[in-house]
């Protein structure tokens, strides 16, 4: 099985038969991983579907493979692709790469203005972002829009993320600006993170360290745990 066995492609309104299969997976996927996850419904999943926002991938024969959606936040200003979801049984064939790429596509066609977004603890998900030219970046640089932060509730880690005062949590955040196309400092990154895995584990153990500290993370806190980031991946 490759990649060449799937199909990716932009979902259409009668792929809202898959909606709970999908949201299920997600639930599940994020259970496995003992990760937070933003819980979306399945009428949630069914909407972005219909209204044209979301990338969803089959195999060859007619079954569900893969999944994922865009949101927009701050009236448009910043979008993210959220939901990315592969079936079991067809991880490790770069079907999740496949979809990233389309749903970026796809979210630079609908909103090519927009900043575009991601929280992730995964490397995969981390290698293929700054492929696409997303960098690290502070909390502070995210959409600050209350209903973004509201989905971030039914995560396990939401209280760590009040804790900090929403300045940091688990995930790394990730962006894409299309103003500043910071796209060759990108691609080292993403060059460095398939180089030095265990680095990026190691900066991983080091940030959980200083999140679950009992004080929220001071700005030059913050500073110093990305001057460490960018340290490490010299």
């Amino acid at each position: 099985m490759n990649i060449n066995d799937f199909i990716v492609q932009v979902a259409l309104p009668e792929h809202r038969v898959f909606a709970e299969e999908i949201c299920e997976e997600m639930a599940e996927s994020a259970k496995a991983r003992g990760t937070g996850i933003a819980k979306r419904s399945p009428e949630y999943v069914a909407g972005k579907m219909v209204d044209g926002k979301a990338v969803i991938a089959f195999h060859s024969d007619g079954s569900w493979a893969g999944f994922c959606y865009i949101e927009t936040w701050s009236h448009g200003q910043f979008v993210a692709n959220s939901g990315l979801v592969v079936s079991p049984k067809y991880r490790k064939v770069g079907l999740a790469n496949a979809i990233k790429h389309k749903i970026f596509a796809l979210s630079r066609q609908k909103y090519p203005k927009a900043k575009i977004f991601g929280l992730t603890t995964g490397l995969a998900v981390m290698k293929i972002n700054s492929d696409l030219g997303y960098e690290p970046v502070t909390y502070s640089e995210l959409t600050q829009d209350e209903e973004f932060w509201k989905g971030c509730q039914s995560c396990v880690n939401f209280e760590i993320l009040k804790m900090k005062e929403r300045k940091n949590c688990m995930c790394t955040a990730m962006l894409y600006d299309p103003v500043e196309q910071k796209h060759e400092v990108a691609k080292k990154f993403a060059e460095e993170l398939q180089q030095k895995p265990k680095l990026y584990e190691r900066f991983m153990r080091i940030k959980q360290r200083l999140v679950l500290k009992t004080k929220p993370q001071s700005k030059k806190g913050l500073k110093s745990l990305f001057l460490l980031f960018t340290i490490l991946f010299k």
